[in-house]
């Protein structure tokens, strides 16, 4: 479950992958760098949420489930803004890096905070994996002209999609 989870909520770094892949300044190597960078901040999420879990007097999950199904309506609802793609800059591929890293170490807290005390290193290497994976096809196939043809509003549905489902899964985890 935990596993299936950290492959869930990491869809969203494949449309990341995809915008990143469709800008023309945008190398290879600087997805493999923040990945690198991604799975340190996973780490220090998991090992952080260990320690502060026991700091809070409320269950977890309701407050996991609310954020990632609130995360992924705004996702979805933000599509309907029109995106400026061509002419970004490294400074603006920098921050689309660290803000996906930040997110990936928040999933992997919440992932935490749901299967606590039974959570293992599955959690943090599993979301880094899936998040390199996920952006480094989606790099790939943005490269060629198939992709091109999606609309931004797709991307942002299924990406918002897939942090509702973890929601859901996060507030029904004693069902799973």
């Amino acid at each position: 479950m935990q596993v299936i989870s950290g492959l869930i909520v990491s869809i969203d770094a494949f449309f990341i992958g995809l915008s990143l892949g469709l800008q023309k300044g945008c190398r290879f190597a600087y997805l493999i760098a923040i990945n690198i960078a991604l799975l340190g901040l996973c780490l220090i999420g998991f090992f952080a949420a260990g320690r502060i879990y026991e700091y809070i007097p409320f269950e977890t999950d309701l407050i996991v489930g609310i954020c990632f199904i609130v995360l992924g309506l705004c996702y979805i609802l933000q599509s309907k803004r029109p995106r400026v793609s061509e002419g970004e800059s490294r400074k603006t591929i920098i921050l689309v890096g660290l803000v996906m890293s930040i997110e990936a170490m928040l999933i992997t807290m919440g992932i935490t905070f749901v299967f606590l005390p039974y959570s293992t290193l599955a959690i943090p290497i599993t979301v880094a994996l899936a998040h390199f994976c996920y952006s480094s096809l989606s790099f790939w196939l943005a490269r060629s002209k198939h992709v091109k043809r999606i609309p931004t509003s797709v991307c942002h549905f299924i990406s918002g999609g897939a942090l509702i489902i973890y929601g859901l899964m996060a507030l029904f985890v004693e069902i799973f």
